[in-house]
């Protein structure tokens, strides 16, 4: 008796879920809802797409200054919080992450072993190093319960020294060290303004070397530089390397990475005739020639995302970093620090490439690559929504390096070209459309190239061989 109301138990349990499954599909809009499948409709991020008025940092009308400060906002790609923090949301810490993984690529090509070092700072290294007065009202400072000072690191040659000097003596075999983090990073900017591009709290990309003389650290110097140079042209960059100042940092040798813009804030002088550029900082008030070939200079406008020095002996003398030589003799460590600035890179890549009205990203930096369109819900195009499941199954068999890199905005319920103008603004570089031409005997989908412009229309199996090289990390 048991068992046979246990079977009639089991039978009422898998009708009532049979009866389920369609109003889930039906929920979800033409059965797009499947487990697994990235919808555009549960995504995180605020419905201000189609808002046309755009909010400043307070809130007020006329705050936004920079092109990609005014798409990011206006995308639900960053939130402000106070003024110079913002929260990141989903799609831009995709993007994000996707940086941090290109440069830990090209900093582990190079030697590079990463850590990370406590962003509380003690007041007593920057004393040390003088610069807890030097820095001025630019350190966020701070007491513990027990009086003691300190303050959230803007920068780390302090902390990265004293690391190496609290081990003891290094040997000279262990040498180049590399060693970076890839960290939050605080400055307490007097006016934060252009969204993250000058910001008071940023995620950063800083290394310290270690080497055995000034001729190593020179050389390791212009390995780091070479990694960078090639960063930036594997992001499609087109950047600049110029002559910088040393600044707060100190050393004897110092060069910036700059991305020409209008919005840049640093100037730059460049000679046409050679290699010669500098910030204007370096160069004498007046000089228009330039002092390797007297060619012309002529000025421009930039955003640095990177700068690189040659510090010499400035800290390991200091805090006493030192290592041991083949005649096991101590010598002070010769050293050298390189930054990027992440967030920055990714808020000037936006800035250089984007459109007034539409984000462009670099091809690597792009948090979805796919943006797919189903037919609008009611549409005689509807009829052929199954094609559309297919393709989306089919992506991530076909063409393994864009699993989790396709979405489907299955929200039916707007036209086509709602949903177009919403991933032209997000800036996903392919986005595929189920438009008329998918009743055709030979069902095509219309591929729109969002960074070139152009649209081809194509079949399932053409889309995934347009799509077959497509590069994501």
């Amino acid at each position: 008796m048991m068992e046979m109301l246990l079977r009639q138990c089991s039978k009422e349990f898998l009708h009532f879920t049979a009866c389920l499954q369609p109003c889930r599909l039906q929920h979800c809009g033409q059965g797009h809802g499947r487990p697994g499948r990235l919808l555009v409709s549960r995504l995180f991020q605020p419905a201000n797409l189609r808002e046309e008025r755009e909010l400043g940092v307070e809130g007020r009308q006329g705050e936004l200054t920079c092109r990609s400060q005014r798409l990011m906002l206006r995308a639900g790609l960053i939130h402000p919080a106070s003024p110079g923090c913002y929260y990141y949301l989903p799609h831009t810490l995709r993007a994000v992450e996707k940086l941090v993984r290109v440069i830990d690529q090209e900093m582990r090509a190079i030697g590079g072993q990463k850590l990370n070092m406590p962003s509380l700072c003690a007041a007593d290294l920057w004393k040390r190093s003088e610069r807890w007065d030097l820095m001025g009202k630019e350190l966020f400072r701070l007491r513990d319960r027990h009086n003691g000072e300190y303050c959230l690191g803007p920068t780390h040659e302090e902390a990265v020294t004293e690391l190496i000097a609290s081990l003891g003596s290094l040997s000279y075999r262990q040498l180049p060290l590399m060693l970076y983090q890839i960290t939050r990073k605080f400055r307490d900017e007097p006016k934060p303004r252009f969204g993250l591009l000058r910001g008071r709290e940023f995620y950063m990309k800083d290394m310290y070397t270690f080497d055995v003389s000034e001729e190593a650290a020179r050389q390791t110097y212009d390995t780091v530089c070479q990694a960078y140079c090639h960063l930036f042209e594997r992001l499609g960059l087109s950047f600049v390397k110029v002559r910088a100042d040393t600044g707060s940092i100190g050393g004897k040798l110092s060069h910036e990475f700059q991305l020409p813009a209008d919005i840049g804030e640093d100037r730059l002088l460049i000679c046409a005739n050679c290699s010669f550029s500098a910030n204007v900082e370096t160069v004498q008030a007046g000089e228009a020639d330039c002092p390797e070939c007297h060619g012309k200079l002529t000025e421009t406008k930039g955003i640095e995302v990177g700068h690189t020095f040659y510090l010499g002996t400035k800290y390991s003398s200091i805090f006493s970093a030192s290592y041991n030589t083949p005649q096991n003799k101590p010598a002070v460590t010769e050293m050298g620090c390189f930054g990027l600035g992440v967030t920055r890179i990714l808020a000037a890549s936006i800035e250089v490439l984007s459109t007034e009205d539409s984000i462009r990203w670099p091809g690597l930096l792009a948090p979805y690559q796919v943006c797919i369109l189903p037919p609008k819900k009611g549409s005689k195009e509807e009829e052929a929504a199954g094609l559309v499941d297919a393709l989306y199954d089919g992506l991530g068999e076909a063409v393994p390096a864009l699993r989790g890199e396709v979405l489907l905005d299955d929200r039916t319920q707007l036209t086509i070209g709602k949903r177009l103008k919403d991933a032209s603004r997000l800036g996903y570089p392919y986005v595929i459309v189920a438009g008329r031409r998918i009743l055709e005997d030979q069902p095509h989908f219309e591929v729109c190239c969002q960074n070139t412009g152009k649209t081809v229309f194509l079949t399932r199996e053409g889309i995934f061989d347009f799509l077959s090289n497509i590069q994501t990390g």
